[in-house]
């Protein structure tokens, strides 16, 4: 007996224990130097990383990115988007045939290693598509510090996806996910998902960057360059210095998830501090077809303003938007975008979305190709907030999310949804990737906000980026936090959002007009429940609110963004209809409605309003 409540008492502890884990995250340190040769769009590398193991695991081996190697025929990418055809991104493919398969032998991607050595001793490493194993002579042991020096070339590919040599702009050089990056651990071990497209994760780095280009180049980096008195386009008084005809650029960052840098001999650089940061970098070809980021300076001042009161302070020195690339793509404190937009909406937009990155992709660091909705569908999320208040619609439109819960219902009637949950990468539909990721991402918190009220949401979204700012965050984490400040049980709403496709549609069934009063029943007429928002309005004007909340809740929002509201008796998730009463007859009575804000993300909205006549 004794014995037995011995090993029970181990058992309960060990449990208990295996919850408590403490939270850890790896650290790296690098420091490159590079020696490009920009006529021939290839560099020379070397490299130290030293690299912390911060886990409680000891490491026999580690992983690298080697990201180029996708930009090739035949690579995983290239028969990634062969298989999608159509179906597939439109930048990779062109009527259905993959732009990879064309890509001439001399503009291949290609980081070739010549050697790694750990602590001065080589290394076996073998290289699996865009990922390398390397064999450790030592194990890195839990928290412990080992360093790794490497040396490679590489052939900067054609500009097809992100990367690349002469981009449709006309810039030289975008040169991102540039370099053999040591991959992810966590406690869901190595992040070492091939690139055939989609996203990127990466532990937390400082950076130490050499660079020796051609000296007639402008370099555009995420980043704070040390010598800028010695290159092109920082300083009117820059004295160029070089060694064989090649200026040296010297850039370091300090936490952050990447290093990415662009040249071209076209650049211009303009700069322009924000109150209580950060100082902003354009780096653009000034031309007539980019007049729109003359226009921008003062809409990306209120842009970072709105984001710091809002979201939480930015915590680097500075950021550059940095013309680049085959659309947008976020980096450490930089971006590569398109800049020949139509207008300054069309910019900002871009700007906004990329921008706001910062908060839900660098200082929020989720994994991206695991849970890309976090990424993008928060990010998404800041930009419409951002967006209407620095273009307020002329429209009377009562919140800034109505446009995105218009485009996913007529997303829906396509019939070719797939789950936010999948991998990034592992979507079959390219369509279907960006309204999972992007619109049901951002619809999730619009959604949340309905549930719990507009305060709410704001403290949740306050508190995420306190307790996870410059950590790896997940989706358990942030409903964790959502749960603590609502006080409600939200893994329902979770499960049916990210894990399904099932959708919302309520509708009012049956009005029922009496001598004193109005009998209503509404129906449930889809899989998801929600609890419902329904108002009427009277004869006289005047608007009266009510919650119908939803049981699995358990408690219910007290206040919310649009009025004061009469709460009602709970609605069973398992009860297809609802039937309460208001105290008013039908000469009373103009409109009924579910949902007058315009946040639920119902189907077939058409059922939803009762006009009394």
């Amino acid at each position: 007996m004794k014995k037995s409540l011995i090993i029970l008492c181990v058992f309960v502890i060990s449990q208990f224990q295996a919850q408590q884990k403490a939270y850890y995250q790896q650290a790296a340190q690098y420091k490159m130097d590079i020696d490009v040769n920009a006529e021939e769009f290839t560099y020379q590398g070397t490299q130290t990383l030293k690299y912390q193991n911060n886990s409680p695991d000891e490491l026999d081996v580690v992983y690298f990115h080697l990201y180029w190697n996708a930009f090739k025929p035949n690579s995983m990418m290239d028969q990634r988007v062969a298989s999608q055809g159509k179906n597939g991104d439109s930048r990779l493919q062109k009527d259905g045939i993959s732009r990879l398969a064309a890509i001439p032998k001399n503009e291949e991607g290609a980081q070739n290693i010549h050697w790694i050595k750990q602590n001065g001793k080589n290394l076996k490493f073998e290289i699996q598509e865009t990922v390398m194993k390397v064999y450790l002579d030592k194990p890195v042991k839990a928290r412990s510090k080992t360093t790794f020096t490497m040396e490679w070339d590489a052939v900067i590919p054609q500009q097809i996806r992100r990367a690349g040599r002469d981009n449709r702009e006309g810039i030289d050089m975008t040169m991102t996910q540039w370099f053999p990056k040591i991959a992810e651990y966590d406690y869901d071990g190595w992040a070492t998902f091939d690139y055939v497209g989609r996203e990127f994760h990466a532990p937390f780095a400082d950076f130490d960057v050499t660079i020796k280009i051609n000296k007639d180049y402008i370099v555009g980096a995420g980043g704070t360059l040390l010598n800028p008195t010695e290159v092109k386009g920082y300083d009117s008084s820059a004295q160029i210095k070089t060694d064989q005809n090649k200026a040296i650029w010297k850039w370091k960052a300090k936490n952050m998830l990447d290093f990415a840098w662009a040249a071209d001999r076209d650049y211009s650089v303009e700069s322009f501090e924000v109150p209580q940061g950060p100082k902003v970098y354009f780096v653009y070809q000034k031309n007539d077809k980019t007049k729109a980021w003359g226009e921008a300076k003062p809409y990306v001042t209120k842009y970072f303003q709105i984001m710091n009161s809002k979201f939480g302070k930015y915590a680097y020195p500075s950021y550059a938007f940095i013309q680049g690339g085959d659309g947008g793509m976020e980096y450490g404190m930089c971006t590569m975008i398109l800049g020949e937009a139509k207008n300054i909406e069309d910019l900002m937009g871009l700007m906004a979305h990329e921008g706001s990155h910062s908060w839900y992709q660098q200082m929020l660091a989720t994994n991206e190709p695991t849970r890309p909705w976090m990424d993008e569908g928060f990010t998404s999320y800041a930009e419409s907030y951002v967006m209407y208040q620095l273009f307020p619609p002329k429209d009377n439109r009562p919140n800034a999310f109505v446009e995105k819960v218009d485009a996913y219902r007529k997303f829906i009637k396509k019939g070719i949804e797939e789950p936010a949950v999948w991998l990034g990468d592992h979507h079959d539909n390219g369509t279907a990737y960006s309204y999972a990721s992007y619109v049901k991402g951002e619809l999730y918190l619009v959604q949340l906000g309905y549930i719990v009220g507009e305060e709410n949401l704001s403290k949740i979204m306050t508190e995420y980026f306190k307790e996870w700012s410059m950590k790896h965050p997940t989706d358990r984490d942030f409903l964790h936090i959502a749960q603590k400040i609502s006080g409600m049980d939200l893994k329902w709403f979770y499960h049916y959002w990210i894990n399904t496709t099932k959708t919302i549609d309520y509708g009012i069934k049956d009005v029922q007009y009496g001598a004193q009063s109005t009998t209503i029943t509404l129906i449930n007429n889809s899989q998801v429940p929600m609890p419902i928002d329904f108002s009427v309005i009277t004869s006289d004007k005047k608007i009266v609110n009510y919650q119908i909340p939803l049981n699995m809740t358990h408690a219910w929002k007290t206040k919310d963004a649009f009025g004061e509201f009469t709460t009602l008796k709970y609605w069973p998730w398992t009860q297809k209809e609802y039937t309460f009463t208001i105290p008013y007859n039908k000469s009373q009575l103009s409109v009924l409605g579910i949902d007058p804000s315009q946040r639920l993300a119902d189907v077939n909205p058409e059922d939803n309003f009762v006009e009394v006549k």
